[in-house]
């Protein structure tokens, strides 16, 4: 019967027999690999490319005992694919919205044929995903590929992407990177980890076979992390994405300093995410919950239990009933063993009872899943926890003691929260630091949710809407942020503390002296730490005609310590109240008007008349932002797939720390300064070393207004050794800089731990006051894209039944 070709569907329907078992089909990745005779070449320009030189290839030992073997790549493969991708990023750029949406949709048919093929080969290499999950994400992102002219019609695309992974990231986190910048009209180059390599060359396979032009993903494999940046040194290279743990994400950031790419970072691996477990929770739903989320999810990120002390009885009794009919699980490597006994033999000597399975084995692989009960915040187990089946458990008394636990964490990813009442779990999410926030449920993923990693965990948004600004930019946008350059060789733990300015003691009480100004922190107008005077003079050279305060690294501790006061309470603040304290501040400005332009007139060279148009400008600049508080808010209620709501809220980064453009001294700060506060930031700014008595006159204007102490700080002094100072502050969540490119290669290198946000922008030595970046234009994408540089998201997951 199975070789038969001439029986009829009559037949077989009298005969009832059974047809050929389906247990060979060729579908399988099994069948894949042995197709590509377990050898995986690199796939450039649409098709795999397989070195001849006999060069060495790295060995993958998949589940099951399958093996194969990766191509190191080398140079000349490295060149012929940039060059593949900067064609097909003309070609692909070149279609319209409806035909990319058209290829994304035939690729979602090609997985709903072959998805469990490539899901099968993510499972042999640890890296599991599921089929409906990247059908759902590759449907998604059609559709904003349909959609990007019409509803982000300022944007354009911004060239070639490469992707990097680290070696334990999931599939699922390289397609949230990779499926939106090709649906924005991008060229990719992937770089996988050697988890995810296979998949990424079958699924890159998939994509040619659905009529995309050659080159528009291409996938380049190796050994070693660092092969981003040789991608990155390509001038072709318009931006990185990297997605994996936080060790290789500071490699990749400091191999790429000085390079010009800007350079984002997810920390999708290692993050230690709080389970809050409150009084009025399904104690039940709540224990099964975190039993999987611990110990039977792929584990990626680390769960830490936190119980109310009313329930802790009621909850230790269910989880020792539920560790019961558990087996052990597999932990990595013997070092990761000998961390994991390690950390239960000093958290027992602290105090700590422990919950198991079954007695661990004295060797080996294999530890039953474990709670650790009663540990302090401060412990080793918690603080940094080792790779294996722990979950540490801790008590809290109220909810304000459950946020502060959750927020120990120098990580912000995720959080589950355990409660049947709305309003403690809407409040609850809003005061934890963290991307997404989970009640009564965890681990749930779309892709219409945005997620910002906050804190260590991220310098960018995946997912939603909000998720494809990172690969557009402004059609209107008139400057280069970063121009591309080779790095120079820089002493990092020196910059900064080159030769100082001309400096001398401070004038205040000499009468006969030229105006000394004071610096601006936490309020007040006061001098600085160094009690000196830097000397400004005129932009032809000549006599004195100010003095302004040499701040330093102390000045800017005391900023900050101001700033991270103040911020919390103005973050809390309605944006109608924010608006209001904005127009008070543009009014205030206005009314020093002359005293201003008189300022930028002396300090920069330009007519009076140019000057007070600067002003003006600055004044409408505030209003604009006032106005931004009352009608852009962004974010609401999501579609979703399933039962449940879903809240997308855009929050403030905290404390950003600012080095001021030397153009326009008073309205680019205003500009971005109305930025920052209007979406409810703290900021720390550093006026333009050559043009800084604008600014010092216009903390006559935040004296009088009502903005609270601290929320704006103002230091003057030597830029590099000030922007060192904001780099290795560990408060700081972002900084904005307009500077020399050894300052934006110091930034790049030294803000890594913990992560910061950067805007970097070179500033040329030769530009002057009227060169660079036109801070006079007001396009809608121009404050946008000011608006987003200050804000980064978090999604609120609400199931129902």
């Amino acid at each position: 019967m199975a070789g038969s070709t001439s029986r009829t569907v009559q037949d077989i329907f009298h005969t009832m027999e059974f047809g050929p078992a389906g247990t060979s089909s060729p579908d399988t990745a099994q069948a894949w690999l042995d197709h590509q005779d377990h050898s995986l070449g690199l796939f450039i320009d649409g098709r795999f490319v397989r070195p001849s030189d006999g060069r060495a290839q790295v060995q993958l030992e998949l589940k099951g005992g399958v093996t194969c073997t990766i191509v190191c790549t080398a140079e000349a493969e490295l060149s012929i694919c940039t060059s593949s991708s900067v064609s097909a990023f003309k070609s692909w750029s070149a279609l319209s919205c409806s035909q990319r949406a058209k290829v994304l949709l035939r690729l979602s048919g090609a997985l709903v044929q072959h998805g469990q093929c490539l899901c099968e080969l993510c499972d042999l290499s640890h890296a599991p995903c599921s089929a409906p999950s990247l059908i759902r994400l590759v449907q998604y992102y059609s559709s904003w590929a349909q959609l990007r002219d019409s509803l982000m019609p300022q944007w354009t695309p911004l060239g070639v992407v490469a992707v990097v992974l680290s070696d334990d990231c999931s599939f699922y986190s390289l397609m949230v990177k990779v499926l939106p910048a090709l649906a924005m009209g991008n060229s990719v180059i992937v770089i996988p980890g050697r988890s995810t390599a296979p998949a990424a060359l079958l699924f890159a396979q998939l994509f040619m076979g659905v009529g995309p032009p050659a080159g528009v993903l291409n996938v380049l494999t190796g050994n070693d992390i660092t092969l981003g940046a040789r991608v990155a040194q390509s001038e072709s290279i318009n931006y990185m994405s990297y997605s994996g743990n936080k060790q290789c994400a500071s490699v990749v950031c400091r191999a790429t300093a000085g390079v010009g790419v800007p350079v984002s970072v997810s920390v999708t691996v290692g993050s230690i995410c709080p389970f809050v477990i409150f009084e009025t929770a399904d104690v039940d739903s709540a224990v099964d919950a975190v039993i999987e989320a611990a110990f039977k999810k792929n584990k990626e990120v680390r769960w830490q239990l936190f119980v109310q002390d009313s329930v802790v009885d009621s909850v230790v009794a269910r989880l020792q009933l539920r560790l019961t009919s558990m087996k052990c699980v597999s932990v990595c490597a013997d070092a990761d063993r000998l961390q994991v006994d390690a950390a239960v033999q000093e958290a027992q000597q602290q105090g700590a009872t422990l919950l198991q399975s079954c007695t661990a084995p004295p060797s080996g692989l294999q530890y039953p899943p474990t709670v650790l009960c009663g540990v302090a915040p401060s412990s080793p187990c918690v603080v940094t926890p080792p790779p294996g089946p722990l979950l540490p458990l801790m008590t809290f008394r109220s909810n304000a003691e459950a946020v502060t636990l959750g927020n120990h964490s120098p990580h912000g990813q995720a959080a589950s929260i355990w409660t049947e009442d709305l309003t403690l779990a809407l409040e609850t999410a809003k005061s934890l630091s963290v991307g997404v926030v989970w009640v009564n449920s965890h681990s749930v993923s779309d892709p219409c949710l945005p997620l910002s990693g906050h804190k260590d965990s991220g310098t960018c948004t995946d997912g939603g809407q909000q998720g494809l600004y990172q690969f557009l930019r402004p059609s209107s946008s008139s400057s280069t942020p970063l121009p591309r350059s080779v790095p120079v060789s820089m002493d990092y733990t020196t910059f900064g503390g080159g030769a100082p300015l001309p400096i001398i003691p401070d004038q205040s009480d000499v009468s006969s002296s030229p105006q000394s100004f004071l610096q601006f922190v936490g309020g007040k107008a006061c001098k600085s730490e160094s009690g000196c005077s830097v000397a400004v003079r005129p932009p032809g050279g000549g006599g004195v005609l100010a003095y302004c305060p040499d701040g330093g690294r102390k000045d800017v501790r005391n900023a900050v310590e101001a700033a991270l006061k103040v911020q919390p309470g103005w973050m809390k603040k309605s944006p109608s109240a924010r608006a209001q304290t904005l127009y008070a501040l543009a009014k205030g400005l206005e009314s020093k008007r002359r005293d201003l332009a008189v300022s930028i007139n002396s300090q920069t060279g330009v007519s009076m008349e140019e000057a007070e148009k600067e002003v003006e400008l600055s004044v409408s600049r505030l209003n604009e932002w006032a106005a931004f508080c009352h009608q852009v808010q962004g974010g609401g209620a999501l579609p979703l797939p399933q039962s449940g709501s879903a809240l997308s809220l855009p929050e403030p980064l905290g404390v950003i720390g600012m080095l001021l453009p030397d153009r326009k001294p008073l309205l680019s700060t205003l500009t971005v300064l109305g930025a920052a506060v209007a979406t409810g930031n703290a900021v720390v700014m550093v006026p333009s070393q050559s043009y800084p008595l604008p600014i010092l006159t216009f903390i006559q204007v935040l004296q009088s207004s009502d903005l609270p102490a601290g929320l704006v700080n103002i230091i003057t002094g030597n830029k590099d050794q000030l922007t060192a100072a904001l780099a290795n502050h560990s408060v700081i969540k972002a900084i904005w800089y307009w500077g020399s490119a050894q300052g934006c290669q110091y930034l790049q290198h030294t803000c890594t731990s913990p992560l910061k946000t950067l805007s970097l922008f070179c500033q040329k030595e030769t530009e002057g006051p009227e060169g660079g970046l036109d801070w006079t234009r007001s396009e809608p994408t121009f404050m946008e894209e000011l608006w987003r540089k200050a804000v980064q998201w978090k999604s609120v997951w609400i199931p129902t039944a």
